[in-house]
């Protein structure tokens, strides 16, 4: 057999295995990757593909950094896992670490975004102390799949079919603090908001938006939670995105980035909230999880941190990402097909359309793109989103926007 031939039988046998093993929950693309350097996937036919969605925004700093790398060879080699009744280093590195760059919180480590949204949500019962527990937020969001974290979603296609539904959460308007206020009632703990709306499109609200619902949450004693699963370890050009409003949160939510494609998810949260999940104001175990904050997956996670700040890959952000919009607003302008930009930092939605273009939706295009070789995702029906990890090689950003370009004014 040929060496393409038994490429091909690989990609075949893996797909085949997911098909007669595995949930078909996700509707994966016929596409075994086999590989992952820098900011390049390999599939199991050799075919090499530029990665500029980074995993969901997983992989911030590529596939196989060497940094991550060797820190997680360093870490197996010593300790892997002995539970959360003992003591680990990289715990505390990683901890300090989202405090120093952060707003000074205590940390709680668990697998991902979603699950560290539970933990804020039940963080946030404990905060009303048996007298509020609803929780405001907002349309177009996306807090995960959890039972708690799927309510908060603004978005009725993740609940479809899971009825009963666990009551205690409002939605109103992104981008509107009087909608906010008017669903404040006497049974309101918490509000949760996506500082730039991620699933829905990349949405950036007014400058003045989360301010102004920091001052309501301080107004009626509520916590003011920020989803920073998609914008945190500097995405957006700051550490984290509440940090372009000038505001703290009460408690912050990390998924996706902090553990740089290992499953990682954090709750953070300041001493008034965090008190309530004292064992010692407690009275016992207010949350837990066996496996979060394993000494592997925390010490890859504090190593991420260093090298972000070590190559000043923030800033590296801001000033990438401020490329990408000055570059697709010209664009924009001179193609039918693009209907605008938006987006801060490294995190950009195109806003596509269809009816100007060879395309019906925006996952047409990201399909074709992935047999370009461009890994790109598509939000909703028309956006196109791009968020390519922080050290991604100018020439390959430059190549891989020519690409979509390219794509985009293909004639039908």
């Amino acid at each position: 057999m040929a060496v393409q031939d038994q490429a091909l039988d690989l990609g075949g046998q893996i797909i085949a295995r997911h098909d007669r093993f595995m949930t078909l929950n996700y509707p994966r693309l016929p596409v075994a990757m086999v590989k992952g350097t820098g900011c390049t996937l390999t599939d199991a036919s050799g075919k090499e593909y530029l990665d500029l969605f980074s995993g969901f925004g997983a992989g911030i700093l590529g596939h196989c950094h060497e940094d991550l790398v060797t820190a997680a060879t360093r870490q197996m080699n010593r300790l892997w896992h002995v539970g959360n009744l003992l003591h680990t280093e990289p715990q505390g590195l990683l901890a300090e670490q989202i405090a120093r760059h952060g707003f000074g919180g205590r940390s709680f480590f668990c697998h991902s975004g979603s699950d560290a949204n539970e933990a804020a949500f039940k963080l946030a019962r404990l905060y009303g102390q048996g007298r509020r527990h609803k929780v405001i937020a907002t349309h177009g969001s996306f807090h995960g799949r959890g039972f708690a974290a799927m309510m908060a979603t603004g978005q009725e296609k993740v609940r479809r079919g899971f009825d009963p539904l666990l009551e205690g959460f409002a939605h109103v308007a992104y981008d509107d603090v009087e909608a906010v206020r008017g669903a404040i009632d006497d049974q309101t703990v918490a509000v949760i908001v996506e500082p730039i709306q991620g699933e829905a499109g990349v949405h950036l609200p007014a400058d003045d938006y989360l301010a102004g619902l920091r001052s309501v949450c301080d107004e009626h004693d509520l916590l003011l939670i920020v989803d920073e699963v998609w914008t945190g370890c500097g995405r957006t050009g700051r550490w984290f995105a509440y940090q372009h409003a000038g505001i703290e949160p009460d408690i912050m939510t990390l998924g996706k980035a902090v553990g740089g494609g290992l499953a990682v998810g954090v709750m953070c949260a300041n001493d008034k909230a965090a008190n309530f999940f004292d064992f010692n104001h407690y009275g016992g175990v207010p949350h837990a999880t066996t496996l979060g904050g394993n000494a592997v997956s925390t010490a890859v996670s504090a190593r991420l941190f260093e090298v972000i700040e070590r190559d000043r890959l923030v800033e590296r952000a801001a000033s990438l990402g401020q490329g990408i919009l000055d570059r697709w607003q010209s664009f924009a302008a001179d193609c039918p097909a693009v209907a605008g930009v938006r987006g801060r930092g490294l995190f950009v939605g195109l806003e596509l359309n269809p009816s100007e273009g060879w395309f019906d939706s925006a996952a047409a295009v990201a399909r074709r793109a992935l047999e370009a070789g461009v890994l790109v995702n598509a939000a909703g029906q028309d956006v196109l989103r791009v968020a390519p990890p922080l050290v991604i090689e100018e020439n390959d950003l430059d190549r891989g926007l020519g690409m979509i370009e390219q794509i985009l004014q293909e004639r039908p």
